[in-house]
């Protein structure tokens, strides 16, 4: 009888896990070859990447065009498995040059540690006790991490909240950090770990958490673009994303899937560059909540009757440090950015993000957002069925003209194809 409970399969190298899973899955020699498969990178270095690995998964990576940011032209790589989302930011940083592009800026690169302190008496005496500390406290944070502290960066100031849980009251610890061109998780954790002990020492209170915020509300980042209305379609297609914002901004469910547009662009630019997507997708949707959910885009109409667009969120992103320069793919497509600073690539992204939902608000008010979307993946169906080469294109299309995308009449087609080959 097969289990997943195994001892020790960390300790077992990567061939020995294959093999495991091989038995417990069935999976042919073939299907081991593909999982197996690392791309760019060595097994080892793999290994050394995470834990209990097997192989590695890739992603497709496409570059989206047009992009003009602060007066800069960019190539940008995007690692997404979606179609549409590569020529839709395309398209929309194409719509938006006709007015100079996009303007963005980052406030800063500070992000937040929080040390948790409970079991306290009398929590705003302790609160005034602490900040008395600060600069122990800081001087403390910043030994951990002197080459950090020597570029300019590293714990610069601390705040004191109370807050309220079913637990009682506990005082809460914000260490700020300025992690410079890094996201700054593992520098924000290993100082929040520093500085424990002394404030429960100065105090009568238990730490018990000690780690970095996902909110990065010091780390915002804006980008803001004016849509030429002739260039867009008019009018009509003005209104039509007025009417889709004005949605999004009174409704929650609208809102998620508005906002999850916005991310498609970030997320696939930081997946190509190797950062923590999970981060910034944390931080972007408590943003969002802050003040009951809200579209992280805002649209509104000029005297000209153009379309001005903006966005605002935190984008925790690094051009150093992690995976980002560890990984041989996202090393190249940082190159391909060009980007000189942490600030400079979360400009990007949240540029990126404008582009793709003002492009996702465009389609939706037109034609529909299915149109392209279907289309590509009328491709993808294809080749999931069999169909080589130009079999793919001759399938997409035809299911596109006739409208009726799906599996079964993909494989009609490509067995249509094949028998007028025999012939």
């Amino acid at each position: 009888m097969k289990t997943s409970k195994i001892s020790g399969f960390y300790k077992l190298s990567v061939d020995e896990r294959l093999k495991i899973v091989k038995e417990f899955a069935n999976l042919t020699d073939e299907e081991i070859g593909i999982i197996r498969n690392t791309g760019c990178m060595d097994i080892e270095q793999v290994d050394r990447m995470i834990e209990n690995v097997i192989g590695a998964m890739e992603v497709p990576l496409g570059i989206a065009v047009n992009f003009l940011i602060n007066g800069k032209d960019y190539l940008i790589p995007m690692a997404i498995e979606e179609p549409s989302v590569v020529a839709a930011a395309s398209y929309a940083a194409k719509l938006a040059r006709v007015k100079g592009g996009f303007t963005a800026q980052c406030d800063s690169s500070t992000m937040i540690g929080q040390i948790q302190l409970t079991n306290v008496r009398d929590p705003n005496y302790t609160s005034q006790v602490i900040l008395s500390h600060k600069d122990e406290i800081l001087k403390i944070a910043n030994s951990q991490d002197s080459t950090l502290v020597k570029l300019g960066g590293g714990a610069k100031d601390i705040k004191v909240r109370v807050i309220d849980s079913f637990k009682g009251k506990m005082i809460i610890i914000h260490l700020l950090v300025d992690c410079l061109d890094a996201m700054g998780a593992n520098a924000v954790n290993t100082m929040c770990e520093a500085v424990a002990p002394y404030i429960e020492s100065i105090t009568d209170g238990r730490v018990y958490l000690r780690i970095i915020s996902n909110l990065a509300k010091y780390r915002i980042a804006r980008a803001r673009a004016i849509f030429d209305k002739d260039a867009i379609g008019g009018d009509d297609v003005v209104e039509g994303i007025l009417q889709a914002y004005a949605f999004a901004l009174s409704d929650p469910y609208r809102a998620a899937t508005h906002n999850k547009g916005i991310m498609n662009g970030i997320v696939a630019v930081a997946l190509a560059t190797a950062n923590d997507t999970r981060a910034l997708e944390a931080g972007a949707h408590a943003y969002a909540a802050i003040q009951g959910y809200k579209p992280l885009t805002t649209y509104e109409k000029n005297k000209d009757g153009d379309l001005v667009a903006t966005i605002e969120l935190p984008i925790a992103a690094g051009i150093i440090g992690g995976a980002t320069r560890v990984h041989p793919v996202a090393r190249v497509c940082l190159k391909i950015l060009d980007v000189k600073s942490a600030k400079e690539l979360a400009e990007v992204m949240a540029s990126v993000g404008l582009a793709q939902n003002f492009a996702a608000l465009r389609a939706l008010a037109t034609e529909g957002i299915q149109r392209g979307h279907m289309e590509l993946h009328a491709r993808n169906l294809a080749a999931s069925i069999g169909a080589k080469g130009e079999e793919i294109d001759i399938i997409a299309e035809k299911m596109a003209k006739e409208k009726k995308i799906s599996m079964q009449r993909a494989k009609e087609i490509l067995e249509e194809i094949r028998k007028q080959k025999i012939k």
